[in-house]
């Protein structure tokens, strides 16, 4: 059924909006990995750039042969500059820098916390009340987290790119809460593909002056570049503003709990890094704290 009856008579779960998150986490999560392939093999905002200029374009004419135009809301013009500043040049474009120095794995547990820095800043800037279950689930996928990252700070990492995802984590918290103005008003595809555009221009500069266009070319890096372009780029990205207009910023964010356990897994499997009991034990205390805020009901904000 679509929606389960399981805290009394008002707490149900939507059946849809969890295989949407689900399918965000997985396509967003396997980003980590191609994204490590090509850092590998090209200099990192470069590619990104290029990245967001297919992405970017490729959005705006599926969403023009749709009947979407560029006669957006203010709200959602200004979401375009923020999001497409916040989320891909600075989240995505910090991450990749950062990948040069440490693992994908890594980098996907430490993006794990935007749901928490969500959750802060949407009580101090929105006034968001969260009720006790929501907080609850919230610690409990942090706690998931540590458990999963603990293992892996263990052996020692890079500072310089741990600092990097950090900044980048909050860069991301900042584009979510911007969403919210996003989905309202149609033209969604179009919202996608002007803000990849937007990451574009930003970045293409930076990466004129800082880095030097070499390229190792092999097929794992073709196929991760178009995989990450299309996949992640564009379809993870209106999957999940289709998400957050649907269950809001707060509750579609837990999602990212699942980084961790996907960007793991993932890795594991195409780039051979380690997978252990402790990263199982952490996803299943990260399900339970997704479920706990999906299952929440949200107490009403204050004017």
């Amino acid at each position: 059924m679509a929606a389960l009856f399981v805290w009394g008579t008002s707490m149900r779960i939507d059946l849809r909006s969890v295989l949407m998150g689900l399918a965000f986490v997985f396509m967003w999560s396997s980003a980590f990995s191609s994204a490590r392939i090509i850092v590998a093999a090209a200099p990192p905002i470069t590619s990104l750039a290029i990245r967001f200029l297919i992405s970017g374009l490729l959005g705006v004419l599926i969403a023009a042969r749709l009947g979407q135009t560029v006669s957006l809301t203010r709200g959602q013009w200004i979401s375009v500059l923020v999001f497409g500043i916040s989320q891909n040049a600075l989240y995505l474009g910090l991450n990749f820098v950062a990948m040069q120095w440490i693992e994908a794995g890594l980098a996907s547990i430490i993006a794990s916390s935007m749901p928490l820095i969500v959750a802060a800043l949407g009580w101090l800037v929105f006034r968001d009340r969260l009720p006790p279950v929501a907080i609850a689930g919230l610690l409990l996928g942090f706690a998931g987290v540590s458990l999963i990252m603990g293992t892996r700070i263990s052996g020692g990492v890079d500072a310089t790119g741990v600092g990097l995802c950090v900044i980048a984590a909050i860069a991301l918290a900042v584009a979510t809460l911007t969403v919210r103005s996003a989905s309202g008003g149609g033209n969604l595809m179009m919202v996608v593909g002007l803000q990849m555009l937007v990451g574009a221009i930003v970045l293409a500069p930076i990466g004129l002056l800082t880095e030097r266009f070499e390229i190792a070319w092999s097929w794992p890096f073709a196929l991760a570049f178009l995989y990450t372009t299309l996949v992640p780029g564009l379809t993870a990205t209106w999957v999940w503003f289709s998400l957050v207009g649907r269950i809001g910023p707060v509750n579609a964010s837990t999602f990212h709990f699942l980084n961790p356990f996907f960007g793991v897994a993932i890795a594991a499997a195409l780039l051979g890094e380690r997978l252990g009991w402790l990263d199982i034990v952490g996803v299943a205390v990260i399900a339970i704290g997704i479920l706990a805020v999906q299952l929440s009901k949200p107490k009403p904000t204050r004017s």
